[in-house]
């Protein structure tokens, strides 16, 4: 058997609404994303910064459903700042091929469409 790491989650261009230095770790994001994106809470996380570059890696909290957060907390909060646009992806090992559930969201954190890798 041969795993391969594959894309299995995306949220694009999400808009950080908080940073939060005195929190113990993670990124907390709106409940609808996280299952509309099929992520775990838990779930390890890569966090790509848009406006600066910076990349960073934390798990997933459930935030309150419809409000629109994208909350990055603890030491990580130093990489981001409020309006910052991130880009959150997870991955899988797997020796089979999988559809990735991404997904576009717009200046709000509001579901504009889902998203599909060209073939």
């Amino acid at each position: 058997m041969r795993l391969l790491t594959l894309l299995k989650s995306k949220i694009h261009r999400a808009t950080v609404t908080e940073a939060n230095v005195d929190y113990i770790g993670s990124i907390t994001i709106d409940r609808d994303l996280i299952e509309r994106a099929g992520l775990l809470p838990g779930e390890l996380v890569h966090v790509w910064n848009v406006d600066n570059g910076e990349r960073l890696e934390t798990y997933v909290m459930v935030g309150e459903r419809g409000s629109g957060t994208i909350c990055i907390n603890g030491a990580a909060a130093h990489k981001v700042e409020v309006g910052h646009r991130v880009i959150i992806t997870a991955f899988v090992l797997t020796d089979e091929r999988i559809q990735p559930k991404m997904i576009l969201v717009d200046e709000c954190n509001r579901f504009v469409q889902e998203m599909r890798l060209p073939e």
